[in-house]
């Protein structure tokens, strides 16, 4: 039986045009892959080998895309061999890619208010969005609130577009943002400067709270980080009656639904159900991966 996703995969050989290293072990990466940037949307993945001797492939989510000019960018963090390998990729390496995969973001733009919540190497589906929204230019108004324990691997700013709510020691941004002039604001519970002292899902909730009840049923959550971020995500979601969008990551051996190593149990309108992270998401309903 033919498959519908898999006709929207490619494995190309995408060029390593630039590997920056940043603090805490973590890597920009922009490959040359001009069929997976034609195509992808936010919240999908590629699927990188990452060494010609190193057989698994590892999934990291896609950062930006230029169509016009066929690259993707990527951040991942070391952790374990294969991403050490990658870590030392330069310029001209070509390395076997496969994507994009997977369901993206989808934002519904009857809820005319984006609320953008990313951890660590889990910002880079909202980075993402954020440019994909700016890009196609519609109705929604996305505001992004991100965190990290590590140097955020990002040029920050100081914002000058209003975020109410949030404490007077939240005052940067990702430079990025503020180009697009989609107002954020960052945490950490690592004291880093300019950013709330804290987890970012109480950043975000400090913004929601200023908010009334018809301004809230505008605000739609979208968000990708480690698990106890997304929990307590939802749980932000839940709290204000938001609906909610989670991209997970999970670890993966074949990444286009063949081997169903990245299931996960949600709670469907049929009932119980295990879905694959990798084809039947990333991006999955909050209340069905956290029902309450």
């Amino acid at each position: 039986m033919t498959r519908a996703h898999r006709a929207t995969i490619f494995t190309e050989q995408a060029k390593v045009l630039v590997n920056h290293a940043h603090p805490g072990g973590q890597h920009v990466l922009r490959l040359r892959a001009p069929e997976c940037a034609k195509r992808a949307v936010a919240g999908q993945f590629v699927h990188l080998r990452c060494a010609v001797d190193i057989p698994l492939r590892r999934p990291l989510s896609i950062m930006r895309v230029s169509a016009r000019e066929g690259w993707i960018e990527l951040l991942f963090k070391v952790v374990g061999h294969g991403l050490g390998a990658l870590s030392n990729a330069s310029p001209d390496d070509l390395m076997d890619c496969l994507g994009p995969i997977g369901r993206g973001f989808a934002p519904d733009e009857s809820r005319s208010r984006a609320v953008l919540i990313g951890g660590g190497v889990g910002i880079p589906p909202l980075v993402f969005l954020a440019e994909q929204i700016r890009q196609e230019g519609n109705a929604l108004q996305p505001i992004a609130f991100f965190g990290s324990e590590l140097p955020f691997p990002f040029e920050l700013a100081e914002s000058q577009l209003p975020v109410g709510g949030v404490a007077a020691s939240a005052t940067h941004t990702l430079n990025l943002l503020e180009q697009w002039k989609i107002p954020g604001r960052l945490a950490s519970a690592a004291g880093l400067p300019g950013c709330h002292s804290g987890y970012v899902t109480d950043l975000a909730r400090d913004w929601l709270s200023t908010l009334d009840r018809d301004e809230l049923d505008q605000c739609a959550v979208f968000a990708c980080g480690p698990t106890p971020m997304l929990k307590a995500t939802q749980s932000l979601a839940r709290d204000f009656a938001l609906p909610s969008h989670l991209c997970l990551e999970e670890f993966m051996a074949c990444a286009v639904g063949g081997c169903a190593g990245c299931t996960v149990l949600l709670q469907t309108d049929a009932g119980p159900a295990m879905q694959r992270v990798c084809v039947d998401g990333p991006v999955f309903d909050g209340y069905q991966v956290y029902p309450a």
